[in-house]
């Protein structure tokens, strides 16, 4: 997801956490994380999710996580991740409503930690990836930006927010398409949706091959 996006739909969230260069611990408010689960909740998503990363801020690279903690004024509980620095986080009003905090130790201390939103699809299994299911995931992953966006911005500003031309699908490998409205750089390939898509049903690629599909926002 570029920048611009990022500011539209996380800047309020971003502003919660704190991190530096030489802290142990990277600490972010409950309620940031409660309030963009809340929107997905709400919706009537089959595959868009909103994912939340830890990643250095110079790099980009993933900011591998020792440990982490929940914490209530009254209680701790454990911090659930991947280990590629994706938070697990349950959705629980009790949290957001006891100020709960997320506490992380990331494993090198002199990481630059940041916290990163993602907009994605990456619980496929069973889906057939054809132009239709792609169709049907972007137009999910594109509601799912207006709704995060909010009532200003998506219904009295919606000049502000970005074009979204398709969706970007990562593979396991790199891969070619012998399609003009696909193009590929090694295993991230680009798709151009288009409503025609509804009805084409034809296997593109294994599901298997799919790490995940994130929205592709034109510049």
């Amino acid at each position: 997801m570029n920048k611009m996006v990022l500011k539209l739909v996380t800047a309020s969230f971003f502003a919660i956490a704190s991190s530096s260069a030489v802290a142990k611990e990277f600490v972010m408010s409950y309620d940031g994380f409660y309030d963009r689960l809340k929107v997905v909740n709400k919706g009537d998503f089959q595959y868009a999710r909103v994912n939340f990363y830890i990643s250095d801020i110079g790099t980009n690279e993933v900011c591998s996580i020792k440990s982490g903690t929940i914490l209530t004024e009254k209680n701790e509980y454990p911090l659930n991740y991947t280990d590629k620095a994706q938070l697990l986080l349950p959705f629980d009003k009790q949290l957001d409503t006891d100020k709960a905090v997320i506490v992380v130790q990331p494993k090198n201390p002199v990481h630059d930690c940041q916290l990163k939103l993602q907009i994605e699809a990456n619980e496929l299994d069973g889906l057939a990836l054809s132009k239709q299911s792609l169709l049907v995931i972007n137009n999910e992953l594109e509601e799912l930006l207006t709704d995060l966006s909010g009532f200003f911005v998506s219904k009295l500003m919606w000049f502000l927010l970005p074009e979204q031309k398709g969706v970007v699908v990562t593979f396991k490998t790199p891969k070619q398409f012998d399609d003009e409205r696909i193009t590929c750089e090694k295993s991230v390939c680009y798709f151009e949706v288009t409503d025609s898509w509804e009805d084409n049903t034809t296997i593109l690629a294994d599901i298997n091959e799919v790490v995940k599909v994130t929205p592709w926002i034109s510049k």
